[in-house]
């Protein structure tokens, strides 16, 4: 059996291959498809091919996969830890890969299905348009702040009343034209994010668990949709502990010797995006009644908001491998929200628009029904505070016993 480590960068490959202890040199290969499948009938069925986690990964494994026996992706972060050298060159790092696998210690990555990669770069596509479009904002922002404009008195300063306000604004005519050119690409960009989310939720509308997690309010689609590309399979997570660390919302830990150890702030490593909409989704869910309500007030007392809000997005991320691991929805959901976020979605996928008609979501125009759907969260808000309550005078009952028997 053959060991063939593969530096990967942008136009070429270092190959390097381990067979009986010696290493050898293959060469460069061209990271393109011709020269990889080049490479790849050169190759034995019995070889091994270890690669790092990179953006062009994905297709080096599709072309070098079916001519070898295994193609192993290993995390670039965590080699680069175990593997550190004063000396680094393409050959030393494509020999290190080899060797780590060979000894058993290569750190690999889950590859991720083909739906999954899909879904993954659905998500990644709609974050770089929601991104661009906030920077057109800026860069407008910015033109209005260096000719002393006022301070727009709208919410959106892209909606109908914030361009009529913005066009009435005295520029000069290169700074005017500046703004409706950039007015025209936030359009632009407005509909393509458009057609990515009708196509994102389309293929939502067919995946429970999206579904499921959606029960949990303050989770709409994006959210759902966001935190499942970045799981894949829920069943890869042996514990909800493992679903928090590869979010990188555990806390980091640092001890030495004999002394305790000292936690310190999240680790934040792993799905990034992923754990930016999660903690979005706290600030909305715990603006709903609930337990998770009730656990941001208890945690924002003693450490504040911006904690409490991470505390919550990791509570999230426990209470999504739950239900995802048990087939359960929300306990505590609101079934007319629900029914709301599901019509949401269905228009989102591009559903006809049923004016007129009362659907599954009309309920929740009506402020009774409304209520009635608040009550049963509102009361599990209160038996948490009530629980909560009798562990903080547990508590205060065992230091004030503590100390009596150290006074005799």
């Amino acid at each position: 059996m053959r060991i063939i480590g593969l530096d990967i960068h942008r136009v070429f490959a270092e190959a390097v291959a381990l067979e009986d202890g010696v290493y050898g040199r293959l060469g460069r290969i061209g990271m393109t498809r011709d020269h990889l499948r080049a490479f790849a009938a050169t190759l034995h069925p019995t070889d091994h091919v270890i690669v790092e986690a990179t953006g062009n990964a994905t297709a080096v494994l599709e072309i070098l996969a079916p001519k070898v026996e295994r193609v192993a992706v290993a995390n670039p972060f965590q080699v680069h830890l175990i593997a550190r050298a004063k000396t680094k060159t393409d050959k030393i790092d494509a020999r290190v890969l080899a060797r780590l696998y060979a000894a058993g210690f290569l750190p690999e990555v889950w590859i991720p299905d083909e739906a999954t990669l899909a879904r993954r770069r659905q998500v990644t596509r709609r974050n770089q348009l929601v991104k661009s479009r906030v920077r057109l904002k800026l860069i407008v922002q910015s033109i209005l702040h260096a000719h002393l404009a006022p301070r727009c008195p709208h919410a959106d300063l892209f909606g109908g009343k914030g361009r009529t306000w913005l066009r009435a604004q005295d520029l000069p005519d290169d700074e005017r034209a500046a703004v409706e050119r950039h007015i025209e690409e936030y359009d632009r960009q407005t509909e393509a994010q458009r057609c990515v989310e009708r196509e994102i939720a389309a293929v939502a509308l067919d995946d429970v668990d999206v579904k499921r997690i959606m029960t949990i309010p303050g989770i709409d689609m994006v959210v759902a949709v966001g935190v499942m590309a970045a799981i894949g399979r829920i069943g890869r997570f042996a514990s909800p502990d493992r679903l928090v660390a590869y979010l990188g919302l555990n806390p980091s830990v640092r001890q030495s010797g004999d002394g305790p150890a000292h936690h310190g702030r999240i680790s934040k490593r792993g799905r990034s995006h992923a754990r930016h909409l999660l903690v979005e989704a706290a600030w909305q869910t715990v603006r709903n009644p609930g337990p998770m309500r009730a656990f941001y007030e208890r945690v924002r007392g003693r450490r504040g908001a911006h904690v409490a809000a991470v505390a919550v997005a990791r509570k999230l991320a426990v209470l999504i491998w739950h239900m995802l691991t048990k087939a359960e929805d929300y306990a505590w959901g609101r079934p007319a929200l629900m029914a709301r976020k599901l019509r949401a979605l269905e228009l989102s996928a591009g559903h006809a628009a049923r004016h007129g008609q009362r659907g599954s979501a009309y309920d929740y125009n009506l402020p009774e029904r409304r209520r009635a759907d608040r009550e049963r969260a509102e009361q599990a808000e209160k038996a948490y505070r009530h629980l909560t309550q009798y562990w903080r005078r547990q508590s205060q009952c065992k230091g004030a016993g503590a100390a009596s028997e150290e006074r005799h």
